[in-house]
């Protein structure tokens, strides 16, 4: 799936999870997690390549999407769900990471060994967030405002403030519903632009 407009892809730590995030287009329909060989190949693409999974993998990894969406329209402005987050709390504990030490004295989380399916996606995806979330760009993933796209993307303006995944398309979208909603329910009255 392309990203939509031209916004670039999130930077290292988050791009696998926009990857993942993006694996449906809800304008279109289509969905990349569809069968457990979907989200093999989507492993394969993502640094797991010899992830073996079966349906219960596969929605559970759906599962992880929707609720990583939730929080990134939480990045937006928006209250994270209880249901969401209980999912991420449930898919998380299955999804341990350990402290990787390097010669240097530098440390960074990575999967625990030995995880397969969903496990070796959730610790995958959660090392990274572990890693955007030190460097302040976790924070930044966001999903767009406009109900029905929600594509997820790194907010790089300057002010961190951006609502939609394309100003050019689904921020007109929006801008052009209210214009109209301030039309319909102001007819003959005078409205300023202030």
């Amino acid at each position: 799936m392309t990203e939509p407009g031209d916004r670039a892809p999130a930077p290292g730590p988050l791009r696998d999870l926009q990857a993942l995030a993006n694996t449906v287009d809800l304008e279109s329909g289509e969905d990349a997690l569809r069968t457990p060989a979907g989200l093999e190949a989507w492993a394969r693409e993502h640094g797991l390549p010899d992830l073996r999974c079966g349906e219960a993998d596969r929605a559970a990894v759906v599962a992880l999407r929707e609720a990583l969406r939730a929080v990134c329209e939480a990045h937006a402005g928006t209250d994270l769900p209880d249901a969401a987050a209980a999912v991420l709390e449930r898919l998380l504990a299955r999804g341990p990471l350990v402290l990787a030490v390097d010669t240097a004295g530098g440390a960074r989380l990575r999967p625990a060994d030995g995880l397969a399916g969903a496990d070796a996606v959730v610790a995958h995806l959660a090392a990274g967030v572990a890693a955007a979330v030190a460097d302040g760009s976790w924070p930044r993933l966001k999903a767009c405002a406009m109900d029905s796209c929600r594509w997820v993307y790194y907010d790089r303006s300057p002010a961190g403030r951006s609502r939609w995944c394309s100003m050019a398309v689904c921020g007109s979208r929006a801008k052009m519903r209210a214009y109209r909603r301030r039309g319909a329910g102001g007819a003959g009255a005078g409205h300023s632009s202030g």
